[in-house]
C-alpha cells in the first residue's frame, strides 16, 4: 500500500519523508490543484530519498492547452527527465472535454523517448484532467492504451469520497493493466472506504492550518500569505501510512 504526497515547498518534502510517505507529487499552488514549480525547486529534490514525480500544468484552470501551453508542458516533461525525477504528472482535455489522445500521445513518445536517452523509465501518471471527461470507461481504455503507468482520479467528483462507486468500477476494470491513485480530499475519515474499493495506492496533500507566525497579520493585510496558511505535516503523513500499513 503506497502514499503519494503532494508537496509545493522544501518544508513539505522534508515532512513527506519524515511521516514515511512512499512518493512525492512536486508541485506548486496547491490552492488551484497545483501547478508546475520552479526549477529551482525541482533541481534541489535531485537527491531526495522517495521518487518524485513533477507535476506538468502550465497554469490554473482547465486542461485545454494552446500550442504554446503544450510547449510548455513538453519542456516541462524533459526538465523531470533531465533532473533525474522518476516521474511526470501530465493531462489534457480535448475542445468537448474528452482525453486530447493526440497530444498526450505526442507527450508519452516524448517521454519514453527521454527515458530511454537517460538509461531509465520515466513514470507516466494522467492527472486530474481524466476527472473532467465525460465518458470516464472510455478515457480509462484510451489512458491503458496510451501507456500511462496510473491515473490520478477522484472518479469523476470533487472529493473522491463521492467518487467511490466509480473508482471501484475503474479499478475492477483497470484489471492491473494502470494503477487507479485516488486522491482529493484523502485523510484519515475518508481512507477506509477509499481502500475498500480495492486500490492499492492513494494521493493525499497531508496539509494542516498552521499557527500564526510573528508578522504574518501583517503578510496576509498584503496578500503575501494564504488564509488559512496550510502546510503539509510530518504527522498527518505518518498517520495515513499507519492506516496504509494496517490495511496491507
Amino acid at each position: 500500500m503506497r502514499l503519494e504526497v503532494c508537496v509545493e515547498d522544501l518544508a513539505g518534502i522534508d515532512a513527506a519523508i519524515a511521516g514515511g510517505a512512499d512518493r512525492i507529487e512536486l508541485c506548486s499552488a496547491l490552492s488551484v490543484g497545483g501547478l508546475t514549480p520552479a526549477g529551482s525547486l525541482i533541481r534541489a529534490v535531485a537527491d531526495v530519498p522517495l521518487p518524485v514525480h513533477l507535476l506538468c500544468r502550465p497554469r490554473a484552470g482547465g486542461f485545454i492547452y494552446t500550442t504554446a501551453e503544450q510547449t510548455l508542458v513538453a519542456d516541462d516533461i524533459r526538465t523531470a527527465a533531465e533532473a533525474g525525477l522518476a516521474g511526470a504528472v501530465i493531462g489534457a482535455n480535448d475542445p468537448v472535454g474528452h482525453l486530447d489522445t493526440s497530444l498526450l500521445a505526442e507527450w508519452v513518445a516524448l517521454a519514453r523517448s527521454l527515458a530511454v536517452d537517460r538509461g531509465r523509465p520515466l513514470s507516466l501518471t494522467l492527472h486530474r484532467a481524466f476527472d473532467l471527461c465525460p465518458d470516464l470507461t472510455k478515457a480509462l481504455d484510451e489512458a491503458i492504451e496510451l501507456g500511462f503507468d496510473r491515473i490520478l482520479t477522484s472518479g469523476g467528483t470533487p472529493k473522491a469520497i463521492d467518487g467511490i462507486a466509480t473508482l471501484a468500477d475503474l479499478h475492477r476494470r483497470a484489471a492491473g493493466r494502470i494503477g487507479i491513485l485516488p486522491g482529493s480530499g484523502i485523510d484519515p475519515t475518508t481512507l477506509p472506504a477509499i481502500l475498500a474499493t480495492g486500490v492499492d495506492e492513494v494521493h493525499a496533500s497531508c496539509r494542516r492550518p498552521i499557527a500564526e507566525r510573528a508578522g504574518e497579520m501583517t503578510e496576509r493585510r498584503f496578500g503575501f500569505v494564504a488564509d488559512p496558511n496550510m502546510a503539509t505535516d510530518a504527522g498527518a503523513v505518518a498517520t495515513l501510512k499507519a492506516m496504509l500499513r494496517a490495511h496491507e
